[in-house]
């Protein structure tokens, strides 16, 4: 049964988009550890002794910032102190624009900003000298690491220009604040930014394309176009020229598909922070892929209006540059049965991960993909032989990425299953439905199930080695989730896909077994007396992504060898037990705000950012006993790229 459900489909997830003022796309906010938000403060007076105070925040992209309600156990809450004496309060201050999440981390649902804060207080001035009123704002800011941000603020009660006054830093201050400066060598090293690759969504894109290079839209175009080429063109190179001109414009189309997100990028730019937590958005990719998948199983075809590809074809008779370039965007529609799903697949990673930009290096790596055996095969038509034939292997090439879009659609419902905490995709939940479906492409793979698309049935042994090769490592990973299931093994490889350990009928306890200093100085002591190198841990009690890191990271066997080669010193920058009297300063930073060191948290941020001029969590830091830094700083990454951090560190050590 055909369906010209394409423009169906699109039109629903426009519709939402549209009803729910949403647009993909977003720009990078490159400078991480430059302030994140840019405050504005005005007042409105109410009566002689009444004000209305707004104070107005201006979001970088991706970024979130939490609200002063934020419940207890959660992320830090925000904070605004006064500290002019002569007002008074009047009730709660109100905020607008709060957004609400699940956090599986600290299981709780936690309210936030993004793109704009907007927050009024009503104060009432009990002393009528009072001309400004001043205080400061404390906030946490997150992306992929958590900042801690202070900010002064002063408004003017009778219009003149209201200034924080600067403070004398005393002797005592200046001798404290030069105490956290470390002499650290090799400086360079924490220059070196270590920015996320997109090389990687280029490589799910060509990979995607070389998969629709397989299904039966596509594969059996391969031959015939390129015989038409050479055997059409009046020279050998005039031949090999079209076939790459047609190659060229089938990665041109598929790169255009994307141009329209980067403007759209325009209205909304925050929306792809937004996606992983965004319900209903997840809601309808699930449905999305449901629908794909049961298009690969083929009880239904998804296409583009017939007409569509009929003027493209007439258009493409034309000739000439012209008409090479309709016949590159006839194979783009005629083949969309096959390459939709894997298209709206590699749509919906895209812009729930990096944005616009990633989308277009992804439809890049598909085009691509898919435009060079048009190009090689011209320039080496001898190849064409050694292709195999078009058959039923193809059939169950779809049938298994209806199996895997099933798998995926199963992810984006766990998304939003976990944002609203319904309890219906609990880890053993999830892992149990991808142990069957597994476990049926199994069956499927040696002959037990069959859809309409299959031809007669054979018996085991008339399958293809490939098949049942593919067949046995699908019994084998189902296998695998079985012994997941019931905690023989903790799924590492999956590691992101299934639910967190935590939200689970039965919560696995955590705990690294890692003893750690959390005072730099008793720590590096301890390291020059056993001449040990030192991994700085810079953290929070409240920072998502290092709880993230230690349980899916510092878990991991080999990482836990190699850390335990390390003086450990973790320095949370947001613990709030007071330092003694005596060790409480000044301190002014480099924008000339002077803050003062009253905390635990306060001084570890202060030292973070005196040394290694950042106030991100977490951030990781690799020192020898005289404070040579032994690699490059690293933030949140992945078990691997952690490893191979840690083991460079040690050779440092060493050499």
């Amino acid at each position: 049964m055909k369906k010209s459900s394409f423009v169906l489909f699109f039109s629903i997830l426009w519709s939402f988009m549209a009803k729910a003022q949403i647009s993909f796309g977003s720009k990078p906010f490159e400078q991480r550890d430059e302030n994140p938000v840019q405050w504005s403060f005005s007042q409105e007076r109410l009566s002689d002794t009444e004000y209305l105070l707004t104070f107005s925040g201006k979001i970088a992209p991706k970024w979130h910032v939490y609200s002063q309600k934020n419940p207890e156990g959660g992320a830090l809450p925000m904070v605004i102190t006064y500290t002019t004496q002569g007002i008074e309060l009047m009730g709660e201050s109100q905020e607008e624009g709060l957004q609400k999440a699940f956090n599986d981390v600290f299981g709780a649902n936690e309210l936030f900003f993004e793109k704009n804060i907007k927050i009024t207080q009503k104060v009432k001035l009990t002393d009528p000298n009072v001309k400004y009123i001043k205080g400061e704002i404390f906030c946490q800011a997150c992306i992929d690491v958590c900042i801690n941000l202070k900010e002064d603020f002063a408004f003017s009660l009778d219009g003149s220009v209201a200034q924080v006054e600067e403070k004398h830093i005393d002797a005592r201050s200046q001798d404290l604040a030069k105490n956290l400066e470390l002499p650290l060598k090799n400086k360079e090293l924490i220059e070196e930014t270590k920015k996320e690759s997109n090389w990687t969504v280029f490589i799910l894109g060509f990979l995607g394309g070389f998969i629709a290079l397989l299904t039966p839209c596509v594969f059996p175009m391969i031959p015939l176009t390129v015989s038409f080429f050479t055997k059409q063109s009046k020279t050998r190179r005039k031949g090999i020229f079209n076939a790459f001109l047609y190659g060229l414009f089938i990665l041109l189309i598929y790169v255009l598909l994307s141009i329209p997100f980067h403007f759209l990028d325009n209205i909304d730019p925050e929306i792809l922070n937004t996606i992983s937590t965004n319900v209903w958005l997840n809601v309808i990719f699930f449905v999305i892929f449901v629908f794909f998948a049961f298009s690969f199983f083929g009880f239904y075809e998804i296409t583009l209006p017939a007409s569509w590809g009929n003027k493209m074809d007439n258009a493409s008779n034309i000739g000439g540059i012209i008409g090479i370039f309709f016949m590159a965007l006839t194979l783009a529609i005629v083949s969309f049965s096959c390459t939709g799903p894997i298209l709206g697949s590699l749509l919906a990673g895209s812009l729930s991960s990096g944005g616009a930009t990633q989308l277009t290096l992804g439809m890049a790596g598909f085009g691509l993909s898919l435009a060079l055996p048009f190009v090689l095969f011209a320039l080496f038509p001898s190849w064409l032989n050694s292709l195999p034939k078009s058959g039923g292997w193809m059939t169950t090439a779809k049938v298994f990425l209806g199996f895997l879009e099933l798998a995926f659609a199963l992810k984006f419902l766990s998304n939003a299953d976990l944002v609203e905490h319904w309890g219906l995709l609990k880890r053993e939940i999830f892992v149990g439905l991808w142990f069957i479906l597994f476990a049926l492409l199994t069956l499927y793979l040696f002959g037990f199930i069959r859809f309409p698309h299959d031809g007669p049935k054979k018996s085991l042994l008339q399958y293809s080695k490939g098949r049942l090769f593919i067949g046995v490592l699908s019994g084998l990973f189902s296998i695998y989730l079985l012994l997941g299931l019931f905690g023989k093994n903790s799924l590492r490889i999956l590691s992101g896909f299934p639910p967190p350990e935590s939200y689970a009928f039965f919560p696995k306890e955590q705990s690294s077994g890692q003893i750690v200093f959390k005072d730099y100085y008793q720590g590096m002591a301890y390291a020059k007396e056993h001449n040990m190198p030192v991994m700085l841990d810079f953290t929070g009690w409240a920072c998502v992504n290092c709880r993230k890191m230690e349980e899916h990271v510092w878990t991991d066997s080999q990482v836990k060898q190699l850390m335990q080669q390390y003086v450990l010193i973790s320095l949370y920058v947001d613990d709030k037990e007071e330092l003694p009297k005596e060790q409480q300063f000044d301190f002014k930073h480099r924008n000339g705000r002077v803050e003062y060191i009253k905390t635990i948290g306060d001084k570890w941020a202060t030292f973070q950012e005196v040394n290694f001029s950042t106030a991100s969590q977490p951030y990781y830091v690799l020192l020898s006993p005289n404070t040579e830094l032994l690699s490059t700083p690293v933030q949140y990454v992945d078990t691997e790229t952690y490893k191979e951090w840690l083991e460079k560190g040690i050779k440092s050590m060493v050499n």
